[in-house]
């Protein structure tokens, strides 16, 4: 693949990996805050356990694939 370009995989991990970012950066600011659950999936997605878990294992997967592509 040319250096710049993105697969859509590409693409859909980072966005992954960034919603991930996102949602634990929230989590820790809500506790350090001392404020309640700010976990965004959860929000979103809580009302479909079986959705949320695999919105969590989608973005554990990209990390992995983001963290191999890098030290490949």
């Amino acid at each position: 693949m040319a250096k710049g370009t993105n697969s859509t995989v590409e693409t859909l991990g980072w966005w992954l990996v960034v919603i991930g970012a996102v949602n634990w950066g929230l989590v820790g600011l809500a506790s350090f805050l001392g404020g309640g659950d700010w976990n965004l999936v959860n929000m979103l997605l809580g009302s479909w356990p079986a959705v949320e878990n695999l919105v969590y294992v989608l973005v554990g997967a990209a990390g992995l694939w983001m963290l191999t592509a890098k030290m490949s």
